[in-house]
């Protein structure tokens, strides 16, 4: 999602959003999200990890905090800091639209979906993630 889906020839950002279940351990998604965010930081761009649950709704993105349960940082404004670990639902800052989670403009997995035309520099990620599959 985001700029790196547009052909804006210097993309400011990477958005993905991950589909998960109520009892996904959401630790090893949100390492992977730090990870992704520290590399393209070191090219002065961003990176969010947006989640959803399987009914559509944006529940909120992972936590960037390695150490994440309440009380730890004064500074965190998840609505609900904590309670379902790595899960940083900032609701009141960011939302995205049932229309966005149900048709972001490219689908990985379980099956690759464009909607639309995709840059030609992801258009070869996205294939080559479509041929291993």
């Amino acid at each position: 999602m985001g700029s790196i889906v547009t052909t804006k020839p210097d993309p400011k950002d990477i958005d993905v959003l991950v589909v998960v279940t109520e009892d996904a351990d959401l630790a090893p998604l949100a390492m992977h999200a730090r990870r992704l965010q520290g590399h393209v930081q070191s090219f002065n761009r961003g990176a969010d990890v947006f989640l959803a649950d399987e009914r559509g709704n944006y529940i909120g993105r992972t936590c960037r905090w390695k150490d994440c349960r309440p009380g730890v940082r004064q500074s965190c404004d998840a609505r609900h800091c904590g309670r379902r670990p790595h899960l940083h639902d900032d609701l009141d800052a960011m939302t995205l639209s049932r229309s966005v989670v149900a048709a972001p403009p490219v689908t990985l997995w379980p099956a690759v979906e464009r909607r639309g035309q995709l840059p030609p520099d992801l258009e070869e990620v996205v294939a080559a993630i479509e041929h291993a599959v």
